[in-house]
């Protein structure tokens, strides 16, 4: 069976809750990763769904915390196969003018250097599987050219704010990281969702089944897929 671990898992509608219930589905031990308490009773869901599932306390901005996490997934299952990096922080949308500085520094350290720590601490386990696969979950906002968000083109009035240049900074660690793992036959792409109505309101947004499936498709690549790209459903979106 092959394992994920699926960071920033512990809300009922998310992304990485629905991303680890489709990867239940298709056979996969799920490992729901998440600091909120609620991440137990989700687990549980999983499992009355019959899906193999299990979680880990894990806060992406502590280090302590995330090499913990990984020292537990070593003991009960001694390798990971997948590693989706989606625990995100959404704020700092103002202009570059107007920006709140240390709400800045709070959204690259959960963006950018959580995710980097996530990474470092999992590469191990990663190693010892024979399809290893690392999922960054990011954002057209952090794209020069996306035709919808992208810095160039965007047309939906996005601000030069700091969570596209945190997105734009998570690209570039992925594909840094895809040509350092490459020897190790490990897969590295970054997805973008779309806009998502992880609420459940129908009213803004497409519903979460819908862009977790950009996540999943990445997450169960074949050994000869693509590594080191930026995709949305699928298909490659410019950088």
């Amino acid at each position: 069976m092959q394992i994920a671990l699926i960071t920033g898992s512990g809300r009922k509608g998310g992304l990485g809750y629905e991303t680890a219930r489709q990867l239940g589905e298709a056979g996969y031990h799920v490992i729901l990763a998440a600091r909120r308490p609620e991440i137990a009773q989700l687990t549980q869901e999983l499992i009355d769904q019959d899906i193999s599932a299990s979680y880990v306390r894990l806060d992406t901005t502590d280090e302590a915390s995330v090499a913990a996490a990984a020292a537990e997934v070593d003991r009960r299952f001694g390798r990971l196969d997948a590693l989706i990096n989606n625990a995100a922080s959404m704020r700092a949308g103002a202009s570059v003018e107007r920006q709140d500085i240390a709400e800045m520094r709070a959204v690259l350290d959960t963006n950018v250097i959580g995710t980097w720590i996530v990474t470092q601490q999992f590469i191990p386990l990663l190693r010892k599987s024979e399809h290893g696969r690392i999922v960054n979950v990011s954002s057209g906002a952090g794209s020069y050219g996306d035709p919808q968000y992208g810095f160039l083109h965007g047309s939906m009035g996005i601000p030069a704010s700091g969570y596209g240049i945190s997105k734009l900074a998570l690209n570039g660690l992925t594909i840094k990281t895809a040509k350092e793992l490459a020897a190790d036959h490990i897969l590295v792409n970054a997805v973008c969702p779309d806009i998502t109505d992880t609420y459940g309101s129908g009213m803004f947004g497409r519903p979460v089944e819908v862009s977790a499936k950009s996540v999943t498709w990445a997450a169960t690549l074949p050994d000869d897929g693509p590594t080191g790209g930026f995709f949305r459903d699928g298909q490659p979106l410019p950088w």
